[in-house]
């Protein structure tokens, strides 16, 4: 074989493995729709995002889907220990619409059912990071609870506490659940940022008069992280112990709003965000810089 043989073919193969990896790049490639909120992994090196069509995974800079997750999750709350959520089953799966609630102690590939199936589908559900009570805003009656409204729960949603939320105004956008003291919870809502410390009962305002859309408490429980909509989006931070809050500096986002936040539970200086447009964002300092690693719900790579 003369020389220009051999380069042909080596040209030949290169081209074949090149459209090859396109392939596989293209039947990999992960898009988000509808969002319904952030989790990261026990060990901090993946990020879990619920969206119609199951789990998009990042993780090491590459994005994948979950195996065996199809569906569409919401009110998509993490622990340390489990991941908690609702939503709907994928068509033809065979499974009872709705989930009700459903728990995943392996990052989202299995799922065990707690209760609810076929009557609720929770859209606001979080999670205490290590106490495990979980607070729902149930939106019809079903078969454990009897009234619309913030109910909690200490056993794995097995029984649920109706809570009178006093002092909350308006139906909330998000929840967040305290990690380590089960009786505080935050609601986000249109006319601003709420904190009961008597598991529901009562509500205080803690930042007025702007639209809160998205929640979480650091997993120290010594702040709270919030983002709102005033003319134009903003992120915050409430210091638990003085009540002062802190602005932070945010991406250019076009009319748009943060909807989810949270922390890794092995480094206090990452965070993510997810925007109501689906954008995620991943920041290594605690909120000084931002990285996107999607944009309208098109996946970065």
């Amino acid at each position: 074989m003369d020389l220009g043989e051999r380069l042909r073919r080596a040209v030949s193969i290169g081209l074949l493995i090149g459209l090859t990896q396109l392939t596989a790049d293209a039947a990999t490639m992960v898009t988000l729709k509808h969002v319904h909120g952030l989790a990261f992994s026990q060990d901090g090196q993946q990020l879990s995002i619920p969206s119609h069509g199951g789990l998009a995974l990042y993780r090491d800079g590459r994005w994948s889907k979950a195996p065996e997750a199809e569906g569409d999750y919401t009110g998509f709350s993490a622990g340390r220990q489990a991941i908690y959520s609702s939503g709907h089953p994928a068509s033809g799966s065979g499974l009872v619409n709705t989930f009700g609630l459903i728990k995943s102690s392996d990052g989202g590939s299995t799922w065990q059912q707690l209760g609810l199936q076929g009557e609720s589908d929770f859209h606001l559900l979080a999670s205490g990071f290590d106490n495990g009570v979980l607070y729902v805003y149930n939106t019809h009656p079903n078969s454990k609870m009897t009234l619309t409204g913030l109910y909690y729960s200490l056993n794995d949603g097995a029984t649920w506490q109706h809570a009178v939320a006093q002092g909350m105004g308006a139906a909330p956008y998000a929840l967040a659940a305290h990690p380590t003291d089960s009786a505080t919870v935050a609601v986000a809502t249109s006319s601003g940022l709420f904190l009961s410390s008597d598991a529901g009962e009562h509500f205080q305002s803690v930042f007025q008069n702007v639209q809160v859309l998205g929640v979480s408490f650091s997993i120290d429980g010594k702040s709270l992280w919030f983002g709102s909509y005033d003319k134009v989006p903003q992120l915050s931070i409430l210091d638990l112990n003085t009540h002062e809050i802190r602005a932070l500096a945010l991406p250019h986002l076009n009319q748009d709003a943060i909807a989810y936040l949270v922390q890794s539970p092995t480094n206090a200086q990452e965070w993510a965000m997810a925007t109501l447009k689906h954008d995620v964002y991943l920041s290594p300092d605690e909120g000084k810089t931002w990285k996107a690693i999607a944009q309208a719900g098109q996946t970065l790579y």
